[in-house]
Formats: structure tokens, sequence, C-alpha cells
């Protein structure tokens, strides 16, 4: 005595109970199709007369998701916890005192070389000087630039690479590290020095900069953000 179900329309059967039960497992009979045996007065729904079975879980990938899938993206987490506002910007401070004194120098330096050219003016036309004139506007420009990367290379650079931090983020117990709490490599501070200095360079984006660690979710700097640093608090620093 066996089951016949409703496929589509059409009547098909008859099958047994395990032959039943594992079309229901398959999805080709669900809760609400329609089945029959002998002995029963009209056609009723399969999760009426028998257990709903649930369906198997389907197999474990071997190696990872199927190919074509969408995973979203990991979200950048700090190996440690993240240093305050504050200490980064008193460290950001200090470390900007010895690019000042660079600044100072090479203002001299060019006030110097510049001063004398003007002493020249003599011997030059309208034309030249207003070159001259050009060329020192350009140069006052790109003093902070240069003086950040002059002393960087040795402080953000050299320090961070060796110990993870520069003179002044030392001071306020400030570790610079990479995703996995590591060091950056000697390039990877490179970059981000270069990036810092790139900002700099843009009126306000510099500040901007400074600022962003306020609202971001991972108190990171753009130029952090630029080579996938972390400021963590270092308490043995």
């Amino acid at each position: 005595m066996g089951w016949y179900y409703s496929d589509q329309g059409r009547q098909t059967g008859p099958v047994d109970d395990a032959a039943l039960d594992d079309l229901a497992r398959r999805g080709v009979i669900r809760n609400e199709t329609l089945v029959w045996r002998e002995g029963m007065a009209n056609w009723q729904p399969y999760g009426a007369v028998r257990a709903p079975r649930p369906l198997p879980p389907p197999p474990a990938a071997p190696y990872g998701p199927p190919a074509g899938s969408f995973q979203p993206p990991a979200t950048a987490v700090a190996p440690g916890e993240p240093a305050t506002w504050a200490n980064r910007v008193i460290g950001y401070l200090i470390d900007s005192l010895f690019v000042m004194v660079v600044m100072a120098v090479f203002y001299f330096v060019v006030f110097t070389v510049f001063g004398s050219a003007l002493g020249l003016g003599g011997a030059l036309n309208s034309d030249g000087l207003q070159g001259l004139g050009t060329f020192g506007c350009c140069c006052l420009l790109a003093l902070f630039p240069a003086a950040t990367i002059a002393v960087g290379l040795y402080n953000r650079v050299h320090l961070v690479s060796q110990r993870g931090s520069s003179i002044g983020q030392g001071v306020m117990k400030i570790k610079i590290v990479n995703a996995q709490g590591g060091l950056l490599s000697f390039q990877t501070a490179l970059i981000r020095l270069l990036a810092q200095a790139a900002l700099s360079f843009i009126p306000f984006l510099g500040m901007i900069d400074l600022l962003w660690p306020l609202w971001d979710p991972q108190r990171q700097t753009l130029h952090d953000k630029a080579v996938g640093s972390f400021a963590i608090n270092d308490p043995q620093g």
C-alpha cells in the first residue's frame, strides 16, 4: 500500500514511506503538497499526515566559498588599544618642533641665496627679477613638506621601522604598527611619511588628516589608511 502525491496537478505514485520522505527531503514534495493513500477519506497536505522533515545541511565547501560569490570585505581592527587623539596631537607637536628647526635652517639658506640674487638686481632686467621672485615663492611653499621629509626620514621612517615610534610618539607612549601588530617595514614607513607630506602640501588637507581619527572607527589618520597602519598605546614604550 503506497502513497500518491500531486505533481503539478498530476497524480504520481505509488511510492512507499521511505521514498515519499526522500522526495520531501529533496524538495520535490513540500509540506503543502497533497498526498493520499488507501484508507484516507481525502487528499491532505504532506505536512499534515507526515512529520515535516528538515532538509539536510549542505556539504561544507572544502576550499572556501564558491568562485564568484560575494564576500564582504573584512573591517580593519586595531591590533591593540588605539592611542587617544590628544596623545597623538601632543606627539605630533613634539615631532613638529624638530621640523620647525630644519625649516628655520631652510629659510636661512633660501633667504641668503635669494637675497644675494636680488643684490645683483642691477645686472638683471625686470624679467630676471620677476623670475627670481616666482622661484622664491615656490621655495617658501615647498619648505614645510621638504622639512617634514628631511626630518621624517630619520624620525618617522628609521625610528618607526626600528622601534615603532618617532621621538614625539615615544614620549607619549604611542606605537605605530601594522594590522598584525608588528613593526612597519622601512618601505611602508617611508610611504606613510610621503603620504603625510603630500597631504600637508594641500591647503587644509593636512589639518583634516590630523583630525580624521576623531570620527574614524579605527582611529586612523588618512596617512595611516594609506598603508594600513595603526597608532596604539604602548605602556612599555
